[in-house]
């Protein structure tokens, strides 16, 4: 049976030491200058500041090539106390230009897992070890769900943005186009000495 082609972004499915995720995040900040629509599942970076009362660091969506990874955006909000807008029930993203809150996941040794792009064909299995960086796609603003995925045409020993794990063990995933992996992040934040 074929892999089925829908990205989802960066799912938590547990910690490094092997215990499952347990809901935990902290909020950050979306300054009004947001130049990019932030989706649930996107990789977000630091930005190199803060809400004006300091309290919650400003975030933007990252790029293929970010390094200060800080985590995953799983919620929007209005006010830092409430991940929801109280003008828009429905509304699962935070837009252009418009400044929210934002729930993200940003402990360091979160598992994730992913949806491998298969541009210029699958990931082997000797990529298990390996780095790779991710996939920019936008998301749905219909669903709020993230496109990013991971670059399968860039599979490298060199430093990169993750770290291939192993593929998911699961009735529905095999190895070949679209297979979904489990990835911890590389280029954190929160591992390195260097700021934002």
């Amino acid at each position: 049976m074929a892999n089925t082609n829908a990205p989802f972004g960066f799912k938590p499915v547990g910690y490094f030491n092997g215990t499952p995720w347990n809901g935990k995040y902290n909020v950050y900040y979306i300054p009004v200058g947001n130049a990019s629509i932030i989706y649930r599942g996107d990789m977000v970076s630091m930005a190199g500041s803060g809400s004006a009362d300091g309290l919650y660091p400003d975030i933007a969506r990252t790029a293929a090539t970010g390094t200060t990874i800080v985590g995953v955006a799983i919620g929007f909000g209005t006010t830092p106390n409430f991940m929801s807008d109280p003008a828009n029930l429905g509304r699962m993203y935070c837009p252009i230009s418009t400044e929210m809150y934002c729930a993200v996941i940003d402990d360091p040794n979160v598992i994730y897992e992913v949806q491998e792009d298969s541009a210029g064909g699958s990931i082997a299995v000797t990529a298990i070890g390996n780095n790779a960086d991710l996939v920019a796609t936008a998301g749905s603003s219909t669903t709020g769900t993230s496109a990013m995925s991971l670059d399968s045409s860039d599979v490298k020993t060199a430093t990169a943005q993750l770290r291939i794990l192993r593929l998911v063990n699961r009735p529905d995933n095999a190895l070949g186009n679209y297979a979904r992996w489990l990835v911890r992040i590389n280029e954190h934040i929160y591992r390195t000495t260097t700021g934002s």
